[in-house]
C-alpha cells in the first residue's frame, strides 16, 4: 500500500511527459510499426520531430482521478492562458477550453484522432468545448508546442491539442470516483464504462461515461473579497435613497454580489462512445468512430441589476421636487434597483454534441500508406436565463405604482410575476461542420520522407437570443442574431530528409483557400541535430495563420458590462456598458513562429528539456483596449474619443468596441523542464 501510494504521488507531481523516446511497440510484434505524431503527417517509425511535444498516457490519466478533459490539461505549463472552465461563472455558457501559450483558445487547435473537432459552446462558436470528449475513451493526449498551420490549417498559430482514443481494445473496464472539498461543498463525481471485444473480424470498442460536478458559493472561500455595487435592493433615484415625506438622500450602502455567484459551476456530462476497427484485407484497414456527449451546466449570478431611465414627466412631484435645480427638471432619472425579490439568474445550458469518422487507411506495394476519410460534427444548445428582468414592463409599473417601487421595501415575487416584469430568457444555438480529407505517404530507401494530402471542410454556426433581447427591451444587454458559414479548401505538401547521420531536416507547405477572405500560404522549416544517444537540439521556423470564424464574421452587435475605470467619476459602478460590434471585412491573423529547445537524457526514465519560443501575430483580430482608449480621450486624445464613441466630457452612453484586425501580439518565452518518464504511451 506504501508503494503505491508513493506512486501516485510522484505522478501527480510531476505531470510532463517527454515525447522523444516514446517508440510505438506491441508486446506481440516483432517489428516496430509506422506512426503518425501530432505536428507531422509523415508516418514515421520514431518520435523524434524537431517540434516539441508532450504525450500524457491513460495511466496517468487514471491515476490521476481526472474527469474531464480541462482539468488534464490545467496541469501542462502550456497552458498558461486563461481558459474558461469550472471557475468560470460570468459569460462561459459552461464550456471549458485550452489556451495554449496565453495566446487565446481561438489560436489552439483541437483534435480528435487528427482530426478537427466541432465548435460546441452554446452556437457560433470559435472553440471546442472540452466537456465534449469524455475521458473514458483518452488513449493519451498529444500536446504540440508550436505553431502548425503549415500542416493543420488555421486556428493552430499556438499549437495543437491532439486527443487519441482507444482502440484495438479487448475486456471491460469500470472506474468510480468521487471527491468533494473540505468545507462540504463542490462535491464531483464520476463513473464510467468501457468494453472491447473483437468482433466479425475486427475490434469493437464502446463505453459511455457520466460525471457530475457540484456547486461552490463565492462568499464561502475567504480569498474572495466582497463585492461592491450601487444596485442595491433598496433601490436609487437619481442615485439617490428615498427617506419618505420627499426626502432623498445619498446612497450610503453597497450590495454584495458574491453572496449568491457561483466560485465553482455545476454540470451534468453524458457521453456515449464507439469505434470499430476491421482489417478488410492484408493492406486496407476501416475505422469508424461515433461519439455523443450531452451537457447539462448552469451558473448563477446575482439578480439581476436594472437600470430604468424614467421620464419625471410621468412621475409624481413627490419623488421630483428633490431633483429640481435652477427651478428646472431633468427630462429623465435613472432608477437603479438589485431585483433580489426575483431571485438570482440563473444560467442553464443543453447542449448535445455529435461526431461521426469514417477512415481507409493502406499500404501499397511501395510501403507508401495513403487514407481518405470524412468527419461529421454537429453541436445543438439550448440554454435560458431565469428571473431576466423586462425593463419595459418593470417602467411601466413603476410609474403606475410609485410608492410600492420607491418605498425602499422588499417587493413581493408575485406582484413581480402579474406586470410580467420577470421572465425566462430563452435561447438557441448550433455549428455544423463536414470534412473530407485524403493523404498520401511515403519513405524512400535513402530515409526521404514526404506527405502529401487535400482537404475540403465545410463550417456554419447560428445564435438567436430571446426576442425580449434582441429588441433591447432587458435589463441585460441588448445583443443581434449570429448566423453564417464558410468552406475551404486546402492542399498540403511535407518533407523531411537526413542530411547528414545526425542531422534531419523538415519542411512542410500548405494553401488554403476561403469562401470568406480567399487563399493563404504557410510554410515550415525543422531540424533536429542528434548530438549523442543522450544529447538533442531542435528547432522550427514557421508561418502560421487564423481565419476569422462565424461569430467574428456574421456575429451581430451585443452589448457587454465590462469592468472599467471611469477617468471622469461619472459612473457609479466598475461594470460599464460597451457596445461590441462586428466586421464582416475581417482578414486572417498571421503569425510567425521561432522554437529553439535542446532534450537531454539524465539517465534512464529521467529528462530535461529546455525551450525557446517566440510567437509574432500581425493582423490580430482584437478589439480595441477600452480602458485605455477611455485614459487618452480624458488626456485629450480627440481621436481616442471617436475610436470608442464617447465624448471628452465622458459621456458613455454609446460606449463602442469594434472588431477589427488591430494590430500586433507578441510572446516570448524560454521554459525548463525536469521530466520523469513514468508511464511509457504506446502508440499503434
Amino acid at each position: 500500500m506504501k508503494k503505491s501510494t508513493l506512486g501516485l504521488a510522484v505522478i501527480t507531481a510531476i505531470p510532463m511527459f517527454s515525447s522523444v523516446q516514446v517508440l510505438a511497440a506491441d508486446d506481440a510484434a516483432t517489428s516496430i510499426e509506422k506512426i503518425q505524431v501530432t505536428g507531422s503527417r509523415i508516418n514515421r517509425t520514431d518520435m523524434e520531430t524537431a517540434s516539441p511535444i508532450t504525450v500524457i498516457g491513460d495511466d496517468f490519466i487514471a491515476k490521476s482521478g481526472f474527469t474531464s478533459v480541462a482539468d488534464i490539461l490545467s496541469t501542462q505549463p502550456s497552458a498558461a492562458g486563461i481558459s474558461l472552465g469550472a471557475s468560470s461563472n460570468n459569460g462561459s455558457g459552461g464550456s471549458a477550453t485550452v489556451n495554449l501559450r496565453g495566446m487565446g483558445s481561438q489560436r489552439t487547435l483541437v483534435l480528435l484522432n487528427g482530426r478537427r473537432m466541432v465548435s460546441s459552446g452554446t452556437g457560433a462558436d470559435s472553440s471546442v468545448d472540452l466537456n465534449t470528449i469524455p475521458v473514458a475513451m483518452i488513449k493519451s493526449i498529444e500536446i504540440l508546442k508550436d505553431g502548425a498551420s503549415a500542416v493543420y490549417g488555421s486556428d493552430a498559430i499556438a499549437g495543437v491539442v491532439n486527443i487519441i482514443t482507444k482502440k484495438d481494445f479487448v475486456g471491460s473496464e469500470l472506474n468510480v470516483e468521487g471527491s468533494r472539498t473540505t468545507k462540504g461543498d463542490g462535491n464531483n463525481y464520476g463513473v464510467s464504462l468501457l468494453h472491447g471485444m473483437n468482433l466479425a473480424d475486427g475490434n469493437l470498442v464502446v463505453g459511455a461515461q457520466y460525471s457530475s460536478r457540484g456547486e461552490i458559493i463565492q462568499s464561502d472561500r475567504r480569498f474572495v473579497e466582497p463585492g461592491q455595487s450601487s444596485f442595491i435592493p433598496e433601490g436609487t433615484l437619481g442615485g439617490k435613497t428615498y427617506e419618505g415625506n420627499g426626502i432623498f438622500a445619498d446612497r450610503t450602502t453597497s450590495y454584495d454580489f458574491t453572496t449568491s455567484s457561483y466560485a465553482q459551476t455545476p454540470n451534468d456530462l453524458y457521453s456515449l462512445f464507439s469505434s470499430f476497427d476491421k482489417e478488410l484485407d492484408s493492406d486496407t484497414n476501416l475505422n469508424v468512430d461515433v461519439m455523443y456527449t450531452r451537457r447539462e451546466s448552469t451558473q448563477q449570478l446575482a439578480p439581476q441589476p436594472a437600470s430604468i431611465d424614467l421620464l419625471t414627466s410621468n412621475l409624481d412631484s413627490e419623488y421630483t421636487n428633490a431633483f429640481v435645480e435652477g427651478g428646472e427638471l431633468a427630462n429623465s432619472l435613472e432608477y437603479r434597483r438589485r431585483m433580489v425579490d426575483a431571485g438570482p439568474r440563473i444560467y442553464d445550458q443543453t447542449t448535445d454534441t455529435y461526431r461521426a469518422s469514417i477512415a481507409l487507411q493502406g499500404v501499397l506495394d511501395n510501403d507508401a500508406s495513403w487514407d481518405v476519410s470524412a468527419t461529421y460534427g454537429r453541436n445543438d444548445s439550448k440554454d435560458q436565463v431565469q428571473n431576466s428582468i423586462n425593463a419595459s414592463n418593470v417602467e411601466q409599473s413603476i410609474y403606475g405604482n410609485q410608492d410600492v417601487w420607491f418605498s425602499g421595501d422588499a417587493l413581493n415575487r408575485d406582484f413581480l410575476t402579474s406586470s410580467d416584469s420577470i421572465y425566462t430568457e430563452k435561447n438557441e444555438g448550433g455549428n455544423e461542420q463536414f470534412i473530407l480529407s485524403a493523404g498520401y505517404s511515403a519513405i524512400t530507401q535513402s530515409d526521404f520522407a514526404y506527405a502529401v494530402g487535400i482537404e475540403n471542410r465545410f463550417e456554419s454556426g447560428f445564435y438567436t437570443p430571446d426576442l425580449i433581447t434582441q429588441l433591447g427591451q432587458s435589463t441585460a444587454a441588448q445583443q443581434d442574431p449570429t448566423e453564417g458559414d464558410f468552406s475551404v479548401q486546402s492542399i498540403y505538401f511535407e518533407t523531411s530528409m537526413p542530411v547528414f547521420e545526425t542531422v534531419t531536416l523538415e519542411g512542410a507547405a500548405r494553401y488554403d483557400n476561403y469562401s470568406t477572405f480567399g487563399g493563404e500560404t504557410t510554410w515550415k522549416l525543422g531540424a533536429t541535430w542528434k548530438v549523442t544517444d543522450e544529447f538533442m537540439v531542435r528547432s522550427v521556423l514557421a508561418t502560421g495563420f487564423r481565419a476569422p470564424n462565424v461569430a467574428e464574421l456574421f456575429g451581430g452587435n451585443s452589448g457587454s458590462f465590462d469592468f472599467l475605470s471611469d477617468p471622469w467619476g461619472n459612473e457609479q459602478d466598475a461594470q460599464i456598458l460597451v457596445n461590441y460590434t462586428g466586421d464582416d471585412d475581417l482578414q486572417a491573423e498571421e503569425s510567425r513562429s521561432f522554437t529553439f529547445g535542446i532534450v537531454w537524457e539524465v539517465a534512464d526514465g529521467l529528462s530535461t528539456t529546455l525551450d525557446y519560443w517566440k510567437f509574432d501575430i500581425t493582423n490580430a483580430i482584437s478589439r480595441l483596449d477600452v480602458q485605455n482608449e477611455m485614459n487618452s480621450c480624458f488626456a485629450g486624445d480627440s481621436e481616442s474619443c471617436n475610436s470608442i464613441n464617447i465624448t471628452q466630457a465622458g459621456d458613455l452612453s454609446d460606449l463602442t468596441s469594434a472588431l477589427t484586425n488591430i494590430g500586433s501580439q507578441k510572446r516570448r518565452v524560454l521554459t525548463g523542464i525536469l521530466v520523469t518518464q513514468l508511464i511509457i504511451t504506446e502508440l499503434i
